[in-house]
């Protein structure tokens, strides 16, 4: 059995045009796996241990028996996703914005931390944050 520190997250997400969606976070700097992606799924590359497969809804529906979260009313979950910097975080949300993303809620600034959201074109709710590494070290 892998450890908790070798495990990869997979985030499975329902899309209703996937090639809407690929151009959507590939002009957000992703990347996709060919070697698992056809005309109902592809695998969007976050980082090293962490990939979102999306799926068309009717493929989805096939990994589970509950109905899909209605974005619109519903939140299935926030992925959050980390940057390098306070003026990366800005950059990220407002590119996401001018693709037809929108926003999800205020900016968030603690100081150490400072992150933004927005819903991808879905509905679904993402976050970009940056924290000052030496709050981290503490």
């Amino acid at each position: 059995m892998a450890t908790n520190a070798n495990r990869k997250l997979f985030v499975n997400l329902p899309v209703r045009d996937l090639d809407r969606t690929v151009e959507f976070f590939s002009q957000l700097g992703f990347r996709f796996n060919p070697q698992f992606t056809d005309a109902t799924a592809t695998c969007m590359r976050v980082g090293e241990d962490a990939f979102v497969m999306l799926l068309v809804e009717p493929r989805f529906r096939d990994f589970t028996k509950k109905r899909i979260a209605d974005t619109a009313s519903s939140s299935e979950g926030i992925f959050a996703l980390s940057a390098g910097s306070r003026a990366e975080v800005d950059e990220f949300a407002e590119k996401a914005l001018a693709l037809g993303g929108t926003k999800a809620m205020e900016p968030v600034d603690h100081g150490f931390m400072y992150g933004r959201s927005f819903y991808d074109l879905d509905g679904h709710h993402w976050e970009i944050f940056w924290m000052d590494p030496a709050a981290m070290e503490q």
